[in-house]
């Protein structure tokens, strides 16, 4: 799968995610990683640390 954002810019680089709020594929230099916790008995550990994938357009938010 490629980057969408590297489509758009003429280039073609390999994706390392999905972002979580519009589903685009990103590679290293466009993927915005979102860290978090999670709380809860049902989500795991109670503040077990969280990693979330964004492209560049919905990182800024």
């Amino acid at each position: 799968m490629r980057c969408l954002d590297c489509r758009m810019e003429g280039t073609a680089n390999t994706a390392v995610g999905l972002c979580v709020t519009c589903g685009a594929a990103v590679c290293q230099d466009h993927v915005r990683i979102a860290a978090g916790s999670r709380r809860g008995p049902l989500l795991g550990p109670l503040n077990s640390q969280t990693r979330t994938v964004r492209c560049r357009q919905c990182g800024h938010g």
